[in-house]
């Protein structure tokens, strides 16, 4: 069966296919030894693909990782200068993994890292939602109104945030630790809420994203996903968010 080339090159482990369509684009792909072009297809089983010039073999079987990434670890491959550990490299095992989502260099929690490049796609593309819950811990005391404010959305950029869990889970002489759910990711959304709601985060930890919880591991320990969760994510990417109707 013919498939489109960026998802024939995502299955066989090499990145989302939004970095499959930039291989293609560039030029490094080919089909039965001509250039292939963006929106051609091809048959992985009957077809000769190949990047740089050598063959694309379809996985049957890929790796699915959850990770406690570590304050001041980078979730992806970083600048190349080595200077800063990653992600990628606490974990050991041979080949391609890419993170499933990102957690910026001050923030720690559950990451998920596979070279299922269409898992990857469709649970990092805005159409599908997924929760994702934090324990997060702020400067001050947020009022009811703050609290409500947060649930509801603020303005960031020109367009207001998705309705959030947001509750209260402790609180201390200076500080609050709150628990919060988002079903949207934009980039360091809860650190520029908080910002803008009057209360810094001091520490950010993710403890689960849609049925997978960080659990026991501590920071740089890692895991295998058990089949009953890989099960459930592929599920979850399945599930398309739903158009809302406009007015609605």
């Amino acid at each position: 069966m013919e498939e489109r080339l960026q998802k024939i090159l995502a299955r066989a482990g090499f990145g989302s296919r939004r970095a499959c369509e930039e291989f293609i684009r560039a030029g490094r792909v080919a089909v039965n030894g001509q250039v292939a072009q963006i929106g051609q297809k091809a048959d992985p089983d009957g077809d000769h693909i190949t990047l740089d010039g050598k063959p694309v073999h379809v996985k049957r079987e890929f790796a699915y990782v959850a990770l406690h990434k570590p304050r001041g670890v980078l979730s992806d491959e970083g600048d190349g200068t080595g200077l800063i550990q990653t992600a990628r490299e606490l974990v050991g095992l041979p080949g391609l993994l890419y993170p499933i989502g990102r957690l910026d260099l001050r923030s720690e929690g559950l990451l998920l890292l596979t070279d299922d490049g269409e898992l990857t796609h469709r649970l990092t593309h805005p159409r599908y939602e997924h929760e994702k819950e934090y324990h997060v811990q702020v400067e001050g005391h947020p009022d009811e109104k703050t609290l409500k404010q947060w649930r509801h959305g603020v303005f960031l950029e020109g367009s207001k945030t998705a309705p959030a869990e947001v509750s209260i889970m402790h609180q201390d002489k200076d500080h609050t630790w709150l628990r919060i759910v988002l079903r949207e990711g934009r980039k360091r959304q809860i650190r520029r809420m908080g910002a803008m709601l009057g209360h810094p985060v001091h520490q950010l930890i993710r403890v689960r994203i849609g049925p997978v919880r960080l659990g026991d591991l501590k920071p740089g320990q890692w895991r295998h996903l058990t089949r009953q969760e890989v099960e459930q994510l592929q599920k979850l990417a399945q599930r398309e968010k739903r158009p809302t109707r406009k007015g609605k």
